[in-house]
């Protein structure tokens, strides 16, 4: 098993094109959803890139700590050279551009080497596991000449969605024993500690106030974008062969900081990321399958801010497990979390914090629904969507097939009855059965309960009201597992309102949905304006569900739509680009932006549908649509580097937007790399 290793090569000589170090960004995460991320360039273009953000209980949520390092090396000459600055000079930011030689991930961690004359410099940062902990390491591998090493750390402390210009808190107060630092701002705020491994380390206090930082990302966004940072001081280390120096910052007691050496924490972290490659399906063992499985553990978290779910997962014997939607600012979000399960974790082989996952959302049921989302810092959630709980009955389906693990479904399965009696009977948001025909509607007024949930104040931009396609291809799927589940436990009659209420349902939708004169599915019946002939993705999953309530007949026809208005190399658009409402980009300003959101941009995760409906039409040809996923691959190499955007522009180049890493993309990517794999590859 080969550890992947991804390489961005950097030729000095193109020290003047500074592009590709500014939009190309890392992240690393500890497993609580707090992460460290910037850019290869070392410069801050985003509120979010940061050394280390912790995640910290309710009601504080996820805090910036420590912002950036500026570091700088003198050598035996004297002369020095700096490798990265502050952010308010450009020239300094990217001086170290010039001797840049190679930026990779190996096994999905960062690594930068740089080349000063004969001296070859190696920076790896890593952060173990469950711990808001990061280690930043400067190894000499190649040069005889010791060398002084000068890093000047730099802090705002604030919430890590605040803006970049919120006032930096009133004082820092500095406390130093036995070369441990302690960085606080205040009883409400955590400490930073701060601690120093290597030869000759000093520290020298000196206090600045780093003025007008300009973040231009957050510029392009139409977000404040200039912001002040404070610096303690700077450390120093002697650097020489064999030697290593590292900086190590943290928010954990001393006691849990100082457990292992950087040495040996490192090598566990390392031991860790096997451990994930060799319990992987073999096909995702190596190469961008490797890579894919790296990334998917990204989104897996232990839900620090939340309390009570942990507390109850240990009561259990479970662990408290949650996914998080997207680096760098969503949280958990329900449908998000569904959606992913199967590629994350069934797919990656790690089926028990699978387990964890349902067991802990089956807890937050309310009303017959599941979250829609955990806002930051809070500990209760948000309800407002119509198709999270559906898909909560997909991924257990996909879990008890993976698992036959029949004491969940006993414990879950009286809930599950009861989110279909609420269903039935009508629940929070307009969520109900037309009892009509069997169908599901679901609309508010000032909400947005599908997964185009696109809102800006009053104004929700896609509110898709009625009927829409896949809330019912979801519905029909559910009851479908409901008639299993039931009839398996209690026996065929109790299945049997299950089944004649599926039956109605598929009669209903066939007769309903089908468009004549396009010849594929509205995608919204009964809406505000009547039947919704736009082009969208969503009716796939008429197709692709394991319980398909399309007729078989129009399957083809709803497929090439969908392959000829829709696909992309990434994904698939929102909206076809015939229809007036399409928008071909997706940047600018926030209110901009969220016009594009479900209105043409593309989107990462729905090749998983498409990929699912292809083979349906085209069953056995899993190597034809392995293809399909070509264009995930290349795209590893950009954006967020191993990892998938959120969305794309609808046209060429489909520049990537929006979050660069989120974990339906990376779980639906991988899901389908594993399916498609040929039989050798399997198992």
């Amino acid at each position: 098993m080969k550890i992947p290793i991804r390489r961005m090569p950097w030729d000095t000589d193109d020290a003047g094109d500074h592009e590709r170090l500014v939009t190309r960004e890392w992240l690393v995460t500890n497993g609580l959803g707090g992460y460290a991320s910037g850019t290869v360039a070392g410069v801050s273009t985003r509120r979010y890139h940061g050394l280390l953000i912790a995640a910290m209980p309710a009601p504080l949520g996820r805090m910036m700590m420590l912002n950036h390092v500026s570091e700088q090396v003198r050598l035996a000459s004297g002369s020095q050279v700096l490798l990265s600055g502050e952010e308010r000079v450009p020239r300094l930011a990217l001086h170290g551009a010039a001797y840049l030689s190679e930026f990779r991930l190996e096994a999905g961690l960062p690594h930068w080497t740089y080349r000063i004359g004969d001296i070859q410099i190696e920076k790896r940062l890593f952060m173990p596991r469950h711990q808001n902990t990061v280690h930043i390491i400067y190894r000499m591998v190649e040069g005889q000449e010791t060398v002084r090493l000068k890093l000047l750390p730099s802090v705002h402390f604030r919430s890590h969605d605040a803006p970049v210009s919120a006032p930096l808190p009133a004082t820092f107060e500095l406390r130093s024993v036995d070369e441990r630092f302690e960085l606080s701002a205040g009883a409400d705020l955590p400490a930073l500690r701060l601690t120093t491994f290597g030869c000759r380390t000093a520290f020298t206090i000196e206090r600045r106030h780093l003025r007008e930082m300009l973040y231009r990302l957050e510029e392009s966004r139409g977000y404040e974008s200039v912001g002040d940072l404070w610096t303690p001081g700077y450390f120093r280390f002697d650097l020489s062969p064999g030697r290593d120096a590292t900086l190590v910052a943290s928010t954990e007691p001393w006691d849990q900081v100082l457990a292992m050496s950087p040495e040996d924490a490192l090598a566990s972290e390392c031991v860790r990321r096997q451990r994930l490659l060799a319990t992987a399906p073999r096909a995702a063992r190596e190469g961008e399958g490797a890579e894919f499985v790296l990334a998917a553990d990204q989104f897996l978290i232990r839900p620090m801010g939340r309390r009570e779910d942990l507390a109850i997962a240990e009561a259990t014997g479970d662990e408290g497990r949650t996914v998080i939607a997207g680096y760098h600012w969503f949280t958990d979000w329900g449908r998000d979390t569904m959606i992913s399960l199967e590629g994350l974790t069934l797919s990656t082989g790690r089926t028990a914090e699978a387990g964890y996952i349902l067991r802990t959302f089956a807890h937050h049921i309310q009303d017959g629904l599941i979250p829609n989302m955990f806002p930051e810092g809070k500990e209760e959630g948000l309800y407002h969507t119509a198709d999270a709980t559906l898909w909560f009955f997909h991924a257990l389906d996909r879990y008890l097939d993976a698992t036959n693990d029949r004491g969940t479904l006993l414990e879950i399965l009286p809930k599950l009855i009861e989110v279909y009696d609420c269903h039935v009977r009508g629940t929070r948001f307009r969520i109900g059965m037309d009892p009509e025909d069997g169908l599901l509607r679901q609309g508010q007024e000032g909400y947005q309960l599908t997964w185009m949930d696109a809102k800006l104040g009053d104004w929700v931009v896609t509110p898709r009201r009625g009927k829409a396609v896949e809330i019912n291809a979801l519905w029909y799927n559910a009851i479908r597992l409901l008639e299993r589940w039931v009839g398996d436990e209690h026996g065929a009659s109790e299945a049997a309102r299950f089944r004649a209420h599926a039956d109605r349902i598929r009669q209903s939708f066939n007769d309903r949905f089908w468009n004549p004169d396009t010849g594929y599915l509205f995608d919204v019946v009964d809406g505000e304006k009547g039947n919704d002939p736009a082009c969208r993705p969503n009716q796939l999953f008429a197709i692709s569900l394991p319980f398909a309530v399309l007729d078989e007949s129009r399957w083809p026809a709803v497929l090439q739509a969908a392959e000829e208005r829709l696909l992309t190399p990434v994904g698939l658009r929102s909206l076809a680009p015939q229809d007036p409402d399409y928008k071909p980009t997706y940047h600018g300003d926030l209110r901009t932006r969220d016009a594009a959101y479900h209105q043409g941009t593309v989107w990462g995760w729905l090749i998983g549908p498409f990929i699912d409906a292809w083979l349906r039409v085209h069953p056995g040809e899993e190597a034809r649509a392995r293809a399909f996923l070509d264009g995930f691959q290349e795209h590893l190499g950009e954006a967020c580097l191993g990892s998938i955007s959120e969305v794309f522009d609808a046209e060429a180049p489909f520049t990537a937007r929006g979050c660069c890493a989120q974990a339906w993309s990376v779980a639906e990517a991988l899901r389908c790399w594993v399916r498609t794999a040929t039989c050798e590859s399997h198992n």
